[in-house]
């Protein structure tokens, strides 16, 4: 839901706030209804609505998703399900760490993405969460490891569980490509990039050179930085989990190879998941010709594209594999039905719904199984044609090599790409002061 920068987040969706299904709660929802008794032990036939705050497209929903509401609403009778969603997931989670504090607001189910995960079972917020190792009845063991590790507190209690991984891709406009004479065939094309950045800068010069008029080979520099770090298994903290962007190789490469592409005019200036739509309206207008595109990013793709450019987009393989987002699920100990919150994220994650999400919305599954399975490896998506969506994705994820994440690795992230590499795209700022008023937010913004 990546992720500002934290967007998936693994995943905008289509408004500011959007409400999917009937809520019209805001952002992470004003708590439960309380319409019955919630809690306690045995299976309740009190009608009860949970609220679920989320960001981005998970997938889940009854309108372009994998209808997993309506299916959980004709298991459970008695149980309504709305869903509050928004596309800022910086904004998303400032509200929710006010809410939690307060211990009051919270959605009976919060997602949580990657970039935050480590602040979430620190030892300031763990112990806001419902044990969902223990409530519930999730299988903790059908995830992969390193995703249940992310998720887990100090003293071994898992505060959430997986929804989907990010491993990455380079999802391409095959019109526009063509319009540029530039190769079509995915396999070609992932060849012009093969293993290296810098090629794909390259790529971008020769669209350039010969794009059609009112489009740009990018659509944003901050989602190339988020693309280029999330590709280094060295980001924002060092072995240690200590906070140490300054040093790290990842962010310098990644911030070179961005300040380039915007420099050299490669990029539609787009911010990511803006409020305005902008963004959104770009895909729909055909305005770029590549994104780089997590798995998550394909039903943002189709959503935003929209049919009247169906078949118009392919997958390639990305200049160097990495792992943009994903996401998880949480029950905070403030919601007004935890029992049945914990039941339903259980449910949800499980790896029968991961399989559904993933053949309508294309997010990887965090469950080992389901991410063998023939039901992902041999998937295809109606929006891209024959493209082998499962198998790209699925090989991508094979190549992760997790990196280590400190607390605050979500607003680094979103103070470098929406303070620091927008500000060179959009205004011009001079690298080295876009570099420095970055430092500056870091020091002034986040205790360490």
């Amino acid at each position: 839901m990546r992720t500002s920068s934290s967007r998936r987040g693994r995943r905008a969706a289509i408004a500011a706030v959007a409400v999917v299904v009937t809520g019209t709660t805001l952002l992470t929802g004003c708590g439960s209804d309380d319409d019955g008794k919630g809690g306690g032990g045995g299976q309740s036939t009190e009608k009860i609505t949970l609220r679920i705050g989320t960001f981005g497209s998970f997938g889940y929903d009854n309108k372009t998703g994998a209808k997993l509401y309506a299916e959980y609403e004709r298991l459970h009778p008695n149980i309504k399900i709305e869903e509050s969603n928004v596309s800022d997931g910086q904004k998303y989670w400032d509200t929710l760490k006010l809410r939690l504090a307060q211990n009051s607001g919270v959605a009976d189910i919060q997602a949580v993405e990657v970039g935050y995960i480590a602040e979430a079972t620190g030892a300031a917020m763990a112990n806001k969460w419902v044990d969902l190792g223990k409530e519930g009845g999730a299988k903790v063991d059908a995830f992969l490891d390193w995703k249940v590790k992310q998720a887990t507190t100090g003293d071994g209690k898992v505060i959430a569980l997986g929804t989907d991984i990010g491993p990455m891709a380079i999802c391409y406009n095959k019109d526009l490509f063509a319009k540029a004479k530039l190769p079509t065939e995915r396999e070609a094309v992932g060849k012009l990039w093969s293993g290296d950045w810098a090629k794909f800068i390259a790529t971008g010069e020769k669209y350039k050179s010969a794009a059609p008029a009112g489009t740009a080979f990018h659509d944003s520099a901050s989602g190339l930085f988020n693309a280029v770090v999330s590709s280094d298994p060295v980001q924002y903290a060092n072995t240690s989990g200590e906070l140490d962007w300054e040093n790290s190789p990842g962010v310098k490469n990644a911030w070179e190879t961005a300040v380039k592409a915007a420099q050299g005019g490669l990029t539609a200036k787009l911010r990511q998941f803006d409020e305005k739509g902008t963004w959104n309206a770009a895909f729909k207008n055909s305005k770029f010709a590549t994104v780089a595109c997590p798995s998550w990013m394909t039903g943002i793709i189709k959503d935003q594209a929209g049919p009247a450019n169906q078949g118009k987009w392919d997958i390639a393989a990305p200049p160097v594999a990495g792992n943009w987002g994903g996401s998880f699920l949480a029950v905070p100990k403030a919601g007004k039905h935890t029992k049945e919150a914990a039941e339903l994220a259980a449910w949800l994650t499980a790896p029968e719904q991961h399989a559904k999400v993933f053949a309508v919305n294309g997010n990887i599954p965090s469950s080992k199984d389901t991410l063998t399975s023939s039901a992902v490896q041999e998937a295809k998506l109606p929006y891209f044609g024959d493209t082998p969506v499962g198998k790209i994705f699925s090989s991508a994820a094979s190549g992760i090599t997790p990196a280590v994440i400190s607390r605050y690795d979500g607003q680094v992230k979103t103070f470098l790409t929406d303070n620091g590499i927008l500000d060179i795209e959009q205004r011009g700022t001079d690298p080295a002061k876009a570099w420095e008023n970055v430092k500056k937010l870091v020091d002034d913004k986040i205790d360490q």
